[in-house]
């Protein structure tokens, strides 16, 4: 019960709950927007086409409102020449315009011509009919027609009289004439025909008034101009300002029976007004075509949507990875705390023995005082370099302290460490070399320390039999190097970057008790301090061989 109660807490079930969760709104974001955006499209295609209308429409109505009201310009002076010109013009720089009817229109109150519409004194009637259209070779014709020729357009001309006559009977000094008025009496509009006549001053309209309402008149002759355009709307040109939304536009019939299946096409259409009546602008796109501009719209949105994912997903590993380096680094302080006080407890425990021994023997011989003080002194020690240890390892990690870097020879800043190596181990079977031409700059109190625990590693993982070290130093051009080599128990290649860490152990045998964790962290600690570099190389069972890498001293006088 007590252990659980010390296990750091993972809470992976929340961690894993939250994943799940934003995974889940990953999804239903995914689906919603392409959903939207489906619509979107969708409502957009039903909506873009009056774009299009207007874009294709634009040519026919800027010829209908500006283009025809030129032949009032003339005053019904237009003669053939004049108006093949004016049709050439109009007829080449608009497709739609198939073939034009000039009539040149004669009015009067004469009795000896029978033609035309006669309305009490009054006759109008067309002294010649030419129609003009382009041949194969896209040439302007004209072409005089007899009367019976133009009984197909009879009823164009007396539509327009009859609505001019009409007219006439309202006109008086002050008559001013809008535009409704003017597209009602001049304008004639029927499927694939617009017809116009000129108008007239209102001077001419009040002579041609008293023409009509008196015989007593003189007999006297107007001209008026009339052109009856012939419209084919399958020519007009369909300008596509949205090629995304329509795969195809078609002009077609009114009574089109063009069917298509809705389960695979959208399909949406308009009207054309006017002359174009009898024909609609058809709007037709595939699914598959739609699908494509859908997922082009898609794309950044998924992006977006993904990056925000994604992100959460990392924020959970990062969680995750705390989770898990904390709950090392728990266990790692557990161990280092069980350790440290199995180191402390060791001496205490002895000095606290020793103490009680003096304490209850009412007389010490003088060798056991010495035996005790000995034992006292020796226990002293081993706390004192256990809490300089630590000391040394916080300074030197939170570079409280400065190396105290003095010049020494190298063979005499090792001798005393290797006599001392062999009267501490001397079962150890130790051998040395030293090659080295210049002296060290170092810390002399720091780079003891990892002597001292790297020999004593080299000693303490090794078996019995097996207790080997060599140490060899040698000088390259801009470093020392140090090699500690053993014949231990050897390091796991996957442990190498971790054996430096602070608290972390290898699990062997020969690390059940008395080690903290900080030796070879105090070690690269130390080394990186005094700007060199700490490897290892090892392979288990056989030995293991670390490297110093220390910068070069000043070259000997």
């Amino acid at each position: 019960m007590a252990y659980n109660q010390l296990k750091y807490r993972k809470n992976f079930g929340l961690l894993i709950a939250f994943v799940v969760l934003v995974t889940i709104l990953f999804v239903v974001a995914m689906l919603a927007a392409r959903s939207m955006i489906a619509n979107f499209i969708e409502t957009e295609f039903n909506n873009r086409k009056v774009e299009v209308f207007d874009q294709s429409v634009k040519p026919f109505q800027e010829f209908f409102n500006d283009k025809i009201p030129e032949i009032s310009y003339y005053q019904g002076y237009l003669d053939s020449v004049k108006a093949a010109s004016y049709v050439n013009d109009v007829i080449r720089k608009n497709a739609f315009v198939e073939s034009v009817l000039f009539y040149d229109i004669t009015v009067t109150n004469s009795d000896s011509i029978e033609a035309g519409i006669k309305y009490n004194h009054l006759l109008v009637y067309p002294k010649s009919v030419i129609s003009f259209q382009l041949d194969e070779q896209n040439r302007l014709v004209a072409t005089r027609k007899e009367s019976t020729e133009t009984r197909a357009y009879t009823d164009d001309f007396n539509s327009m009289v009859l609505k001019f006559v009409g007219f006439l009977d309202r006109v008086t000094d002050s008559t001013r004439m809008s535009d409704s008025e003017i597209y009602k009496v001049f304008y004639t509009l029927s499927a694939g025909k617009v017809s116009y006549m000129n108008i007239p001053r209102i001077a001419d309209l009040l002579a041609y008034k008293r023409l009509m309402s008196s015989q007593d008149n003189p007999v006297v002759w107007y001209d008026q101009d009339m052109f009856l355009f012939l419209i084919n709307p399958s020519k007009i040109q369909i300008k596509n300002v949205a090629p995304n939304l329509y795969e195809k536009i078609e002009i077609l019939p009114i009574v089109s029976g063009n069917v298509t299946d809705q389960r695979f096409y959208f399909q949406t259409e308009l009207s054309l007004p006017g002359a174009l009546s009898d024909y609609k602008l058809q709007y037709t796109s595939s699914e598959s075509f739609l699908n494509k501009e859908i997922n082009r719209r898609f794309l950044p949105v998924s992006f977006g949507i993904s990056v925000i994912y994604f992100i959460l997903i990392f924020i959970a590993y990062l969680i995750y990875r705390n989770i898990t380096i904390n709950s090392k680094l728990f266990q790692l302080q557990y161990d280092f705390i069980n350790n440290l006080t199995h180191e402390f407890k060791t001496p205490v425990s002895v000095i606290k023995i020793a103490g009680n021994n003096i304490q209850s023997s009412e007389k010490l011989s003088t060798e056991e005082q010495r035996m005790y003080g000995k034992i006292l002194d020796q226990e002293a020690d081993k706390l004192n370099s256990l809490m300089n240890k630590l000391l040394s390892f916080a300074q030197i990690e939170n570079k409280s302290i400065k190396p105290n870097k003095e010049e020494v020879n190298v063979e005499e800043f090792c001798a005393p460490i290797f006599d001392a190596v062999k009267l501490k181990y001397p079962d150890l079977n130790f051998s040395y070399q030293i090659d080295v031409q210049n002296n060290m700059v170092v810390d002399t109190t720091l780079l003891l320390s990892v002597f001292q625990n790297l020999i004593d590693n080299a000693y303490k993982y090794s078996e019995r039999q097996r207790k080997f070290l060599n140490i060899d130093v040698q000088q390259n051009k801009k470093n020392f190097v140090i090699r500690f080599k053993d014949q231990g128990i050897g390091i796991s290649k996957k442990e190498f970057n971790s054996i430096f860490k602070k608290f972390y152990r290898v699990k062997n045998q020969f690390n059940q008790q008395g080690s903290i964790g900080l030796g070879l962290a105090f070690c690269k600690e130390i080394v990186d301090f005094m700007g060199g570099e700490i490897k290892v190389d090892s392979v288990l069972n056989q030995g293991t061989t670390f490297t110093l890498v220390l910068p070069l001293g000043p070259k000997k006088n």
